[in-house]
């Protein structure tokens, strides 16, 4: 028995994960090498690797040459995912605010920074860290069953790597 066979399934759903970016079940394309960051029935393109020319740190940046070839680090020196809050900054300001966030973090696994569960934490918001098929799945399921404003989740593209 399909409990949920009569439900309709969220516009958000992810239907496929490509190694450049996600298709949806209402037929947009998130491409280009962007994540995508799904909430309230809507849905982003994310690339927290990207941060603006202020915010440039020895540490944090690869890359050289314009702003937009300078890309921040995900994985910190302790193999930790870390973030600036800055990445959740649209999660700051919808109303009413997911109560968990589903972080989709590309091919493997990573425990998250203190920093970035601390800001995720400060939203008011649960997280779980799963690998971004996994985290698709997750995600629609919990969509489906609970509804698109109880659940949202940070997807990394499958094909994403460190410094490239």
């Amino acid at each position: 028995m399909d409990v949920l066979g009569a439900t309709p399934v969220p516009s958000t759903a992810v239907e496929a994960c490509h190694e450049d970016g996600f298709s949806l079940n209402s037929g947009v394309h998130i491409t280009g090498g962007s994540g995508a960051l799904l909430v309230g029935g809507e849905a982003f393109c994310w690339r927290p690797w990207e941060i603006s020319a202020e915010k440039l740190g020895n540490n944090s940046v690869s890359g050289t040459g314009s702003k937009g070839d300078r890309r921040r680090r995900l994985v910190n020196d302790r193999g930790q995912w870390e973030v600036g809050e800055e990445a959740f900054g649209v999660l700051g300001v919808v109303w009413p605010r997911p109560d968990l966030l589903i972080l989709g973090l590309g091919r493997e696994i990573r425990p998250l920074s203190p920093a970035t569960r601390r800001a995720i934490s400060n939203l008011g918001m649960r997280v779980e860290v799963l690998d971004t098929r996994n985290a698709v799945n997750q995600y629609n399921m919990l969509a489906t069953e609970r509804g698109m404003g109880d659940v949202a989740a940070a997807l990394i593209p499958i094909g994403w790597k460190e410094g490239a």
